[in-house]
């Protein structure tokens, strides 16, 4: 569809933008999320691993620590700057289980079968498709794998919600229109039962996202995440204008010079 494919590139080239903002934004903040993955998808020694939208790298590596010299991680994204920038960390870390490679969620170019693990960690928000990129994670699941998927959770609970229509006021069209529809009442659980996986266990984190200053706040929001691509094409005058209407959603979470911003993810497990 025409419109899949423009938001497919504008993912592409704004997680091009995002590459080496992201992980310092965000790293902290969603570690309880990741940390909470990995528990439930539990990585084995000598197992394949495929990590789908793998961004920076947050989640592969530590599932490469765990599947050791004898496993293999494949982390794959639709950007080709996250895509070098963690295959040189990768390298100069000397990991040499890891793998990464470029390729959109909803077309992966493995075979049927092929991975003990599939991982999607807070990826499948951003894909047009998102349950095409469900059926390729089946896919590509070997029978008795398992698979393990983290979204953000219902837009009700994630107080930095607003940072889309301040942004999506200013151009032609929305910026990741249905990030919160996995995250809302059993979506998730529902579209992983259409594809084909059974044993599907739903957690709901909720948390709070701890960023200590306007500076902070405005980088995660306007550099480190999706919608940077706009926020790149904006003048000066339009970028003051969404930062201050951004701190102003979230003013009720102002405390000590910062903001406590309460945030929800939603993490499902599940057997091929």
């Amino acid at each position: 569809m025409k419109g899949d494919k423009f938001q497919k590139r504008v993912q592409r080239y704004g997680w091009d933008k995002s590459a080496t903002y992201y992980e310092r934004s965000w790293g902290e903040q969603l570690q309880p999320a990741l940390d909470e993955l990995i528990k439930l998808a539990n990585p084995k020694q000598g197992e394949s691993a495929i990590d789908i939208a793998s961004g920076s790298g947050l989640s592969t590596f530590p599932i490469a620590d765990l599947v050791g010299d004898s496993g293999s991680v494949l982390g794959t994204d639709i950007s080709e700057e996250m895509v070098k920038l963690t295959q040189l960390n990768a390298e100069s870390k000397g990991i040499a289980n890891v793998h990464f490679s470029r390729m959109s969620a909803d077309e992966l170019a493995c075979e049927n079968d092929s991975f003990d693990l599939s991982v999607c960690s807070l990826g499948l928000m951003y894909v047009p498709d998102s349950e095409a990129a469900i059926e390729q994670m089946y896919r590509v699941t070997r029978p008795g794998g398992r698979a393990a998927v983290s979204v953000w959770g219902a837009r009700k609970n994630c107080g930095w919600a607003e940072i889309f229509p301040i942004v999506n006021e200013q151009v032609a069209s929305e910026v990741c229109p249905l990030f919160f529809s996995l995250g809302t009442g059993d979506a998730l659980l529902f579209a992983m039962e259409r594809v084909g996986f059974t044993d599907i266990e739903i957690t709901r984190l909720s948390v709070i996202l701890d960023f200590p200053s306007d500076e902070v706040a405005c980088e995660a929001a306007f550099l480190g995440g999706p919608v940077s691509l706009a926020y790149d094409r904006f003048d000066e005058d339009t970028r003051k204008q969404v930062q201050s209407e951004y701190l102003e959603s979230l003013k009720s979470f102002q405390q000590c010079g910062g903001y406590k911003v309460p945030g929800e993810f939603v993490i499902a497990t599940a057997i091929k």
